[in-house]
C-alpha cells in the first residue's frame, strides 16, 4: 500500500476511531505528509508500507534533522516525533516496532495569566466594539465562560442549544470526548441568557449554540480575531489571548486555595501533571509581588 492511501487510512482512523480533535489531525496528516516526500528523496524510490516498516532510528534522525533546517524549535520538533512515532505504530499494526528514537528535551513555559480586572475589561471592549448589540453579548458570553468557566474555545464553540435553559452547572465536551461538568457563576449564566435572548437565530437543541453573523456556527478564529484587536486597544499584552483566559480561570482559583483535584476536574485535565503547571504560575505570582513589595528585594 501506498503511502498516499496509508496516510488516508491513518486519518480515518484518527477521526473515527481515536475521536482526535480537527486541528490535531490536520497537523498529524501534515507530518506523515511531509515524511513521506522526505523519504522519497533521502530513501530514493517509492514510499509503501515495505519501506516504513523497515525505517532505522537513523532514518527519523535525518528527517528531524531536515525539520529543524526550516527552523523549527523544540518543541515542534517533539510534537513532529510525536506524530511520526503514531503513524509507523498504525502502519506497523498491532504488535509491530517501530524505531526508538528520543525526542528532543522541552522547557515547559509557565501560562501567562491576566488579572480579573484586564479579564473583564477585555470582554467589555470586545463586545462595545460589535457592529450589533447581540454580537456584542454574544461576544460577552462567549469570553466570560472561558474565564468564569475554565472552557477552552473549542469547548465552548461545541455547545448546542441542548444547555438551555441554563442551570447552575454545565456538561461540557472536552478533549478525547471526554465530559465533565463545571459550575456557572450567576454572571456567567446572566450573559448567556441575554445573549439567547437577543440573538435573532433559532438555538435548536441539536444547533450550535453561539452563532455567527449569518447564522453559521461561531469561527474561533473570529473570537481569537476580535481579542487580538481589543488587546491592541488596552494596551495588553501579545499573550492575553482567548486561552489565556482559561489559564487565568485556573490561576486565579489555585490562589484562592483550590484544591489541585478539583481543580483537574474543572479543567478537564486526563492527568494531574497538567494541572500541577499552574503552581508554577501561582509561586511567580507571589514573587512578583514580593519583589515589587518587599523593602529589602
Amino acid at each position: 500500500m501506498t503511502a498516499s492511501l496509508l496516510i488516508t487510512s491513518w486519518r480515518d482512523h484518527l477521526l473515527n476511531g481515536r475521536r482526535r480533535s480537527e486541528h490535531t489531525i490536520r497537523a498529524y496528516v501534515a507530518t506523515a505528509e511531509r515524511l513521506a516526500a522526505f523519504l522519497q528523496d533521502h530513501r530514493g524510490g517509492a514510499v509503501d508500507r515495505a519501506l516504513l516498516v523497515s525505517l532505522e532510528p537513523a532514518d527519523l534522525r535525518a528527517f528531524l534533522a531536515a525539520r529543524r533546517g526550516d527552523g523549527i524549535g523544540n518543541a515542534s520538533a517533539a510534537r513532529e516525533l510525536s506524530a511520526v512515532r503514531n503513524f509507523l505504530q498504525f502502519v506497523a499494526g498491532e504488535g509491530g516496532t517501530i524505531p526508538r528514537l528520543k525526542g528532543p528535551r522541552v522547557k515547559r513555559g509557565v501560562p501567562r495569566p491576566i488579572s480579573p480586572d484586564e479579564a473583564v475589561a477585555l470582554a467589555g471592549d470586545v463586545a462595545d466594539q460589535a457592529r450589533a448589540p447581540w454580537i456584542g453579548a454574544r461576544d460577552w458570553a462567549v469570553l466570560l465562560l472561558l474565564y468564569g468557566a475554565g472552557l477552552r474555545i473549542g469547548e465552548a464553540m461545541g455547545l448546542t442549544g441542548a444547555v438551555l435553559p441554563l442551570g447552575e452547572t454545565l456538561s461540557v465536551t472536552g478533549k478525547r470526548n471526554k465530559t465533565r461538568i463545571v459550575p456557572l457563576l450567576p454572571q456567567v449564566r446572566q450573559a448567556i441568557d441575554d445573549y439567547v435572548a437577543l440573538c435573532p437565530h433559532a438555538l435548536a437543541k441539536d444547533q450550535p449554540l453561539f452563532r455567527g453573523a449569518r447564522g453559521g456556527p461561531l469561527s474561533p478564529a473570529l473570537i481569537r480575531r476580535v481579542v487580538q484587536r481589543s488587546r491592541g486597544r488596552l494596551g495588553l499584552s501579545d499573550r492575553t489571548t482567548p486561552h489565556a483566559l482559561r489559564h487565568s480561570f485556573a490561576t486565579h482559583l489555585l490562589g484562592r486555595g483550590a484544591d489541585l483535584r478539583a481543580l483537574q476536574e474543572l479543567l478537564g485535565h486526563a492527568s494531574l501533571s497538567s494541572t500541577q503547571i499552574y503552581t508554577a504560575v501561582d509561586a511567580a505570582h507571589l514573587m512578583d509581588v514580593y519583589r515589587n513589595a518587599h523593602p529589602r528585594a
